[in-house]
């Protein structure tokens, strides 16, 4: 039995052959190693080879030989992308729980699973696998790993599989206490290494075809170095999280699967902005975390592409019937991912999407208390593109109090019991698949139809189940799909009548009304919004389409935008004007967060502050202050205008000087020298009051800036906030604009500002860290 080292890590798992010097003056063995051969021969590895090793026995030869340590494990995951492989290693705390756990495996001999990674994945220890928690991925393998490789074109040491490593730790503690080296180990498979000494270990991989004169390891192929112990390898081992969590944010991905340039998933970027959390955690609120006041921010996916685009709708394959076979890869790119906007457009659709947006966060909530009972901090969600019209669709139909979800006895029913729902609805012969899998009425209310498809459940009761849960679990303003409004917004439809006066002899008027409120189009909740002129459904904007929003099993704290269309999609609806008293029902914090040069983004205050031209708010840079180049643009904006004001004062002053009125006569010389010397005085004051008016007028703006009402949908605050664009980003605007869009998962600028609202209401403030 083998094993590959080129992927997996490692030659064969047969008992190697472990021969002295002799064995090595006369190699009759093939030299192995899980990869094919790169290099057949190389002229480097001479030095390598047991025939010429003289320059190895200078190392180390008059040093007394160390004692025999046993070596310190450290614990790798494996993470496969589409043509590479890497192993990277957990965290010391992480890797010391599962050492622990593995020696329990072994007295045991039961399956032990520890949590790991802020508690996101679980580990079998005994199965060596890793599975995540609260997204769906293929579980990877783990490793106990102590002894490492790097070849010629690797980027880093890949740990052996473990019973080889425990052979190689097997040879080495006998070349050690013995002080016995220049061992070679043979496979029978081909693979060998050779233990010069304890700082020089070599492997060498096979060759397919070995000539009859090649005489000696290092002719055949190029080696491998060899480490022993983590220590003495370069790798980055991640430091540890806090195990307290103070605050909850769910992260909703925008169009297509695809988040950032790399074409990487909503899971990969969500990881960028949790780790660049965490480094602005440990740098800005450092003693705050050294003191025990903070743990961290816990950021957590949600994932609704998958949901439409799977088997469940079909949506897929309907489309592809109609796609035309041209351009094959962009017609594919604009059926995964532009589409999307249509999607949301559509009353089907549109009901799939804030279904599955809302169960999953539902999912996510009941999944995290589970795994952190202790948790009481408050949770907040965030939406990137057309995620955040996605939730503000869905906020601003949340229910509060008696009308709404308060609690999660949502999530109850009051006295029935899966097989009481079953048989009330003809269905008890599906009571045991149902639990089979485990599912209680709690679970079941969360699984949507392609969940209960997978289950062998066919489409008629599929529905059935479906259609009870939502009826009975959701309130009831929420399954009709009303829309609540103010007294003042709900406006009489207007009585039509012919030139005489009369009324029309087709529709009366109730019969117009009814007709009228079935056209109602939206079921968004826009009591506060003023829809403009021509108006005439009672409030409601044209052009969102009607379906049944879901209800949230918490109040978010926050909702921050990244890179939002909302302002857009609002004025394509027919809104002009949002009132400034509205706030979203359960939520009262708003950020609206944007790139300069983003070409999806949209603004929020002029829809609520019409009078006034307000000016973005600018966020700092995480390093503190602005950027350089917008320094110095600031700068010479001020040399420009200082220089404009001097210019027009001077030109005022020559003007008033040959404007004057010509004297009709001459003075005496002494009344003329006074009349000049009062004509200077007179411009010399005039020139002085209006500087000291214009430095006035800079001051005044600098330090007296009154406070901006913006409305309450921020609290009172400023909604739209705008990033630094980067030097580079500043040459072309154009060229950077995709890049805009999606710059925010790894903008550390924009982390800070999330972390910075989230502790401030706990009363931290963060520190700027010293240059």
């Amino acid at each position: 039995m083998s094993c590959s080292p080129g992927e997996e890590g490692g030659p064969s798992k047969a008992a190697p052959n472990v021969n002295n010097q002799e064995q090595l003056d006369n190699p009759s063995g093939t030299l192995a190693e899980g990869k094919p051969p790169e290099n057949p021969v190389s002229p480097v590895v001479d030095e390598a080879s047991p025939c010429s090793t003289s320059s190895f026995e200078m190392l180390d030869m008059e040093s007394v030989p160390a004692p025999y340590r046993e070596v310190q494990p450290h614990w790798f995951f494996c993470r496969r992308a589409e043509e590479s492989t890497s192993w990277l290693p957990f965290s010391r705390e992480d890797s010391d729980k599962l050492e622990n756990a593995w020696t329990t495996v072994n007295e045991k001999k039961e399956e032990v699973v520890i949590a790991v990674e802020g508690e996101r994945y679980d580990v079998h220890v005994k199965e060596r696998k890793r599975y995540a928690v609260y997204w769906e991925q293929a579980p990877t393998e783990v490793r106990r790993c102590t002894w490492f490789y790097k070849g010629d074109k690797d980027t880093r040491f890949l740990p052996y599989p473990e019973d080889f490593s425990q052979r190689l730790e097997e040879a080495f503690m006998i070349a050690v206490t013995l002080d016995e080296w220049k061992t070679k180990l043979e496979f029978p498979s081909g693979e060998t290494v050779i233990l010069h000494n304890p700082k020089l270990i070599m492997q060498y991989q096979p060759i397919g075809l070995q000539d009859e004169w090649v005489s000696s390891p290092s002719e055949q192929t190029r080696p491998r170095t060899v480490k022993r112990a983590v220590e003495s390898i370069s790798v980055e081992i991640p430091d540890g999280e806090p195990d307290k969590v103070d605050h909850l944010v769910f992260m909703v991905h925008g169009i297509g699967p695809a988040c950032d340039l790399r074409f990487r998933s909503i899971i990969q970027c969500v990881n960028d902005f949790r780790s660049a959390s965490l480094s602005l955690l440990a740098s800005h609120y450092k003693r705050a975390q050294q003191d025990g006041v903070i743990g961290r921010v816990e950021f957590l996916p949600v994932n609704w592409h998958s949901a439409l685009h799977g088997d469940a709708t079909g949506v897929d394959e309907d489309i592809q019937r109609i796609t035309l076979p041209s351009i094959s890869r962009l017609r594919h790119f604009t059926n995964d991912t532009l589409l999307d906007l249509f999607f949301y457009n559509s009353p089907t659709y549109c009901q799939t999407i804030v279904d599955t947006v809302a169960s999953e966060i539902n999912k996510l909530h009941i999944l995290f208390k589970q795994r952190h009972p202790e948790f009481d901090g408050a949770v907040s969600v965030v939406g990137h593109s057309l995620g955040s019209l996605i939730l503000f669709d869905l906020l601003t139909n949340q229910r509060t109090g008696s009308d709404g979800v308060p609690s999660d006895e949502t999530f109850r029913l009051n006295c029935a019991t899966l097989e009481q729902i079953l048989t009330r609805l003809g269905l008890q012969q599906y009571l045991h698949t149902l639990q089979a899998e485990n599912l209680d009425l709690e679970s079941l209310a969360l699984c949507q139809d392609s969940d209960l498809k997978d289950l062998g459940i066919p489409l008629g009761p599929r529905k059935k189940i479906l259609n009870y849960v939502k009826r009975k679990w959701l309130p009831e303003d929420c399954r009709t799909g009303a829309v609540r409004l103010a007294p003042g917004l709900q406006v009489p439809p207007p009585e039509t009548s012919d030139p005489d006066g009369n009324q029309p002899s087709g529709l009366t008027t109730q019969q117009s009304q009814f007709h009228r409120a079935q056209s109602t189009t939206s079921a968004v909740d826009y009591e506060y919004f003023d829809m403009g002129i021509g108006q005439t459904n009672g409030g409601i904007a044209k052009g969102q389409v009607s379906i049944d929003y879901p209800q949230l099993a918490f109040h978010p704290q926050t909702f921050f935008a990244f890179g939002s269309p909302i302002g857009m999609f609002l004025t394509v609806r027919g809104l002009k004007h949002i009132d400034p008293n509205y706030t979203f029902p359960t939520c009262k914090s708003f950020y609206n967060i944007y790139h300069p040069y983003d070409p999806v983004a949209y603004r929020i205050e002029p829809m609520i502050v019409t009078e006034e031209d307000l000016e973005p708010m600018l966020i700092p840079h995480h390093k503190g202050r602005k950027r350089m180049h917008l320094e110095l643009k600031d700068s010479l904006t001020r040399m420009s205008m200082d220089l404009k004001n001097n210019v027009l004062g001077s030109l005022r002053t020559a003007w008033q000087s040959f404007a004057r009125l010509p004297v009709a006569a001459l003075p005496p010389v002494e009344e003329g020298e006074l009349t000049m010397e009062r004509d200077r005085q007179e411009t010399h004051a005039a020139v002085c009051e209006e500087a000291e008016s214009s430095s006035s007028t800079e001051q005044t703006e600098q330090t007296e800036q009154p406070e901006i009402k913006v409305g309450m949908l921020n609290g009172g605050r400023r909604i739209d906030f705008v990033l630094q664009e980067k030097p580079i980003e500043s040459f072309n605007e154009y060229l950077f604009a995709i890049q805009s869009h999606l710059c925010y998962w790894e903008s550390e600028d924009t982390a800070l500002l999330l972390l910075k609202e989230i502790y401030d209401k706990h009363g931290v403030a963060f520190e700027q860290p010293q240059q």
